[in-house]
């Protein structure tokens, strides 16, 4: 007789979970449109008909791409293997370069040559170069993974969402405590707490309702706590239309002008993103959902160019969060109906009128609920003794946050260069601003490395950890650890400290006889 191999069920594209998700993910990626859009607007003085109609309907399209793209991974991934519980990749603007490209990149060729549109092709070119670093590291990225221990990852992640992530979320929701800190708890409650809203309303509609109706409540006694107005949301109407992006090849090259500038960034923070990639999927393996690093990070490139070559200034990102709207229900659907909203908003002309018509304060306590999955993650998916571990993952990204707030106040005060005097006198008032800049230069790859070694002698694998000195040492030599830009040399004394680490570690693991430790097993929570 012949045996019959059982017929998987279809997936389904859209559960009843796929609400919470939706509206958490999606109000997340329409915060981040709204401030690039913002960004644009009020930081660059970028006219309005390229921001409505070129820049956002190419974000509009690699937004849309990339969350179709996601979504048919998981819906495959679940296909395969017949499973129910599959939850796709959330993916978006990365937060971080959209500050970095508009104040590092942008802004200073937009005051250079006075031309709005300069900066914009600089900023094409800059996601250009960022998206083949991405496209090439593709191929590498699946060994990264293999050989870098999962605390180092997790880690270096839970310092990023701890710090870039969680820290400006909220801090603004104390500003405006009346509106954040209300709906940060009718989260908390729900997706902690296990209470349920009338008829299973999801918690980010909610809590986007309730902001909404508080702001605009407050208006009428002229408290305004959400910033809104009848004459802003009036004027914003004024930008319907239907935009669809074009070919913008001619301003990519353009850009190229100024390669030798944008070289000291682009390729670094390339890098980075395709660390940070890693880490993600890294995060949702952890969660349950293993999906191939090599795809995964060459799509980004290629979707990445795409919207640039669009007109897009904006690199794509694997976001932090799997794990959290996993936990909230998401599957497939979640992902895929956010690219149509986020298309839908971009090229009708919407975004400026939800600009004018939500709070963002009401949106930003999502950010940091799942900030705080992401960091409680790095321990709960980990053994228990690699804790020390994630702790050292954790200390360059508080320098790298600390020495942004430190230049963000400089430059407020109109202090554009920081002399050796200036250093001095902040040293004297116990802020070490050079060793922020040592420290935290480079976060993400010294997080990674300072935590590797950690994770191997706690093993007392202390070959591996003497190899990850040792790579530490050459990053470091080249300006991607404990620099700002890449070169030779720029740090020597790190990076001969390095080596010194890497050859005390290898004396251990010859002259000493310790043995590495048996595996410790990982303690699963279900909020992970």
């Amino acid at each position: 007789m012949t045996a019959i191999t059982p017929t998987l069920a279809k997936p389904r594209l859209w559960v009843p979970g796929d609400w919470n998700a939706f509206f958490g993910f999606g109000t997340n990626i329409l915060v981040n449109v709204l401030t690039l859009t913002g960004l644009l607007r009020f930081v660059l003085q970028m006219p309005d008909d390229l921001v409505f109609g070129r820049i956002l309907p190419a974000v509009g399209l690699m937004l849309c791409l990339s969350t179709g793209y996601y979504a048919w991974l998981a819906y495959d991934l679940a296909r395969r293997t017949g499973r129910t519980d599959v939850c796709a990749l959330p993916s978006g603007p990365g937060v971080g370069h959209m500050f970095i490209g508009v104040f590092v990149v942008m802004l200073p060729i937009k005051l250079q040559t006075g031309d709005p549109i300069k900066a914009w092709e600089a900023g094409l070119t800059w996601c250009f170069i960022q998206s083949i670093v991405l496209v090439l590291g593709g191929f590498v990225g699946k060994w990264v993974r293999k050989v870098t221990p999962r605390a180092a990852l997790l880690g270096t992640l839970a310092g990023v969402s701890i710090t870039f992530i969680s820290m400006r979320p909220a801090l603004q929701m104390y500003l405006t405590p009346a509106i954040g800190l209300l709906c940060f708890v009718v989260l908390l409650v729900n997706w902690f707490g296990g209470v349920r809203y009338f008829r299973g309303l999801p918690a980010g509609l909610v809590a986007i309702a309730v902001g909404t109706l508080i702001a605009w409540g407050s208006t009428l006694f002229d408290f305004n706590f959400g910033g809104l107005s009848l004459s802003g949301l009036t004027a914003s109407f004024t930008h319907f239309g239907f935009s669809i992006p074009l070919p913008a090849f001619g301003h990519v090259f353009s850009g190229f002008e100024f390669l030798g500038v944008l070289l000291v960034t682009a390729i670094p923070f390339g890098l980075y993103d395709l660390v940070e990639a890693i880490d993600n999927v890294e995060s949702a393996s952890a969660a349950g959902d293993s999906f191939p690093t090599t795809k995964v990070l060459v799509a980004d490139g290629v979707i990445s160019m795409i919207g640039c070559l669009m007109g897009n200034p904006f690199i794509l990102a694997v976001y932090i969060g799997h794990p959290g709207w996993k936990a909230m229900g998401g599957r497939v659907g979640y992902s895929l109906f956010t690219g149509v909203m986020i298309i839908t908003l971009c090229w009708l002309g919407i975004v400026p009128v939800m600009l004018a018509a939500i709070p963002v304060v009401a949106i930003l306590p999502i950010l940091l609920y799942i900030g705080m999955l992401i960091g409680s993650q790095a321990f709960q998916e980990t053994p228990r003794r690699h804790a020390p571990a994630i702790i050292v993952a954790l200390v360059p990204h508080v320098a790298a946050w600390a020495l942004a707030q430190a230049k963000g106040a400089l430059a407020a005060a109109g202090i554009i260069s920081v002399s050796p005097e200036l250093i001095e006198k902040m040293k004297n008032e116990g802020v070490l601003f050079h060793g922020l800049e040592i420290l935290g230069g480079g976060a993400v790859l010294g997080g990674i490395i300072l935590s590797a070694v950690t994770v191997f002698i706690i093993e007392r694998q202390l070959w591996r950890a003497s190899a990850f000195a040792a790579v530490g040492a050459a990053l470091t030599f080249f300006g991607f650890m404990h620099g700002e830009r890449i070169g030779i040399g720029h740090s020597p004394a790190i990076a001969a400290s390095y080596l010194i680490v890497a050859a005390w570690l290898a004396a251990c693991a010859k002259f000493s006889g310790v043995t590495p430790l048996p595996p410790e097993p990982v303690h699963h929570d279900a909020h992970a």
